[in-house]
């Protein structure tokens, strides 16, 4: 889901409400101290602020990473999907779908996404968890990202909501840790999605993204289902879920290969 970031980042803060007011630039202690004022206001708790705050500096290589991300795709659907649509992660993906069939047949009975394209995504988002999940602390990277001027109102509504992630007790701040711009666990859900989708589906009282496959699977599903999934109905290029997946991803180029391995998956 990090194409995801860059193209609809948008439409999740408007989702969430208002911007918050720290003002960008600056000191980077001060701006942090409007940013935890900004959390208590919604809820969090000045302990799990004072931690998630303490020796915290802005990550040079986060701002570089992020000044050469374009958010857009240079190859061809073609091109893309076939270094992603491959043998190896077809066999891997089919074996896990056995593994895992009565976990998947639920979750498609109660959410109505297909098990093939959750094992589509699930594989091309971290080769099922065992792939690169990102090895960056999130309170950092999204805090480097929120005390830049470029789009801070976006990244503060995602630093609020990571911290919101810490309040539930759902990741310990040692295991809060992503990618270059803060996605969290196996299908790289944006904080905001993580608060916004995530489902308790194991039953052990937290939304565990990073390591259990029940809450991972589910909440996937339930972010299609949030946001219009017609279940049933067909997911190929030009079809009304197809529309759907852009909120998961906007680039027509990687959910044509998204629905691409779903097939692959059927055969």
């Amino acid at each position: 889901m990090i194409v995801r970031l860059f193209l609809s980042i948008a439409s999740i803060a408007m989702l969430l409400g208002p911007a918050s007011a720290a003002q960008c630039g600056g000191d980077f202690n001060t701006f942090l101290a409007a940013m935890g004022r900004e959390a208590q206001g919604a809820g969090v708790s000045r302990t799990v602020i004072d931690q998630a705050f303490a020796g915290l500096t802005i990550d040079p290589a986060v701002l570089s990473f992020d000044r050469r991300q374009r958010g857009t795709f240079r190859k061809s659907f073609e091109e893309y999907a076939a270094t992603r649509v491959i043998p190896a992660r077809i066999k891997r993906a089919k074996g896990l779908m056995q593994k895992h069939a009565q976990l998947l047949a639920r979750i498609q009975q109660q959410y109505g996404v297909p098990k093939e394209l959750l094992m589509a995504i699930w594989t091309l988002e971290s080769d099922n968890g065992t792939g690169d999940m990102g090895k960056l602390p999130v309170i950092r990277t999204i805090a480097t990202l929120a005390h830049d001027c470029r789009r801070t109102e976006l990244f503060q509504t995602e630093l609020v909501a990571a911290l919101k992630i810490l309040q539930r007790g759902d990741l310990p701040l040692r295991d809060l840790i992503g990618a270059f711009a803060g996605e969290i666990g196996q299908t790289q859900f944006l904080p905001s999605s993580y608060i916004k989708y995530g489902v308790d589906y194991d039953g052990n009282g937290h939304v565990d993204l990073r390591h259990s496959v029940p809450d991972v699977l589910a909440s996937t599903a339930n972010l299609l289902k949030t946001n219009g999934w017609k279940a049933g109905a067909p997911f190929g290029e030009g079809t009304e879920n197809f529309q759907v997946m852009r909120e998961w991803n906007r680039s027509e180029v990687y959910r044509k290969t998204m629905a691409l391995f779903a097939e692959r998956l059927r055969e």
